[in-house]
C-alpha cells in the first residue's frame, strides 16, 4: 500500500496573516506541487507572521506532529528587519543544506539582479526536509523548478515517501534510475 505523502507549506507574512491579503504564494505552491508528483500527497497548508517563534513553533509542528517529509516555506527571507524565516529554520534543523539557497538565488539572478538580497536556505529537521522559498509566486515556480529535481532524493535518502514526479513537467533525479 503506498503512503499519502504529507507536504507541509508554510506562508509567512504579516499581512497575510492578518488578513490584508489574500496568500498567493502558498497557493502557488501547492499548484506547483500538483503539477509536478503523480504519487498521493496531502498538503498541510499553514500561515503565520514574521514572528521568530511562531515560525519556529510551526516548522515543529509540521515535521514533529503532522509528520511531513517536506516543508516549503514562502516568505521573510529578505533582508527586512522582520524577515527572519532562514533564522527561524537554522534554529529548528539538525543540519544545514546551504545547496539549495545557493542553486536559488543562482537561478533567480537570471530574472532579477536583487537575487543576492535573498537569504534562502535549506535544512534537515529529522527525516523531513525544510525549504525556504521567496514570496512571490513566479519566484516560488523558478525556485522550485530549479531545486525539485534533487528533492524526491533527498527524501528518499531520509527514508521518507517515495515522491513521484511526472516527467513531462519536471524529472526527479535519482542516481541508476
Amino acid at each position: 500500500m503506498t503512503r499519502t505523502s504529507r507536504i507541509g507549506i508554510l506562508t509567512v507574512s504579516d499581512r497575510a496573516s492578518a488578513g490584508v491579503y489574500q496568500d498567493l504564494s502558498g497557493k502557488a505552491i501547492i499548484d506547483t506541487l500538483t503539477e509536478y508528483l503523480t504519487s498521493e500527497w496531502q498538503p498541510v497548508y499553514r500561515l503565520v507572521p514574521d514572528e521568530a517563534r511562531e515560525i519556529e513553533r510551526m516548522l515543529e509542528y509540521l515535521v514533529d506532529d503532522e509528520e511531513c517529509c517536506l516543508v516549503i516555506t514562502t516568505g521573510g527571507t529578505g533582508p527586512a528587519i522582520r524577515d527572519v524565516t532562514p533564522e527561524a529554520t537554522e534554529a529548528v534543523c539538525d543540519r544545514m543544506m546551504p545547496g539549495f539557497g545557493e542553486l536559488m538565488r543562482s537561478e533567480s539572478l537570471k530574472y532579477v539582479p536583487t537575487a543576492i538580497l535573498s537569504r534562502q536556505t535549506a535544512g534537515l529537521r529529522g527525516t523531513s526536509l525544510i525549504i525556504n522559498l521567496p514570496g512571490k509566486p513566479r519566484a516560488i515556480r523558478q525556485c522550485l523548478d530549479a531545486v525539485f529535481p534533487a528533492i524526491p532524493y533527498c527524501i528518499d535518502l531520509m527514508e521518507g515517501p517515495y515522491l513521484k514526479c511526472n516527467p513531462g513537467v519536471i524529472k526527479a533525479f535519482r542516481p541508476g534510475g
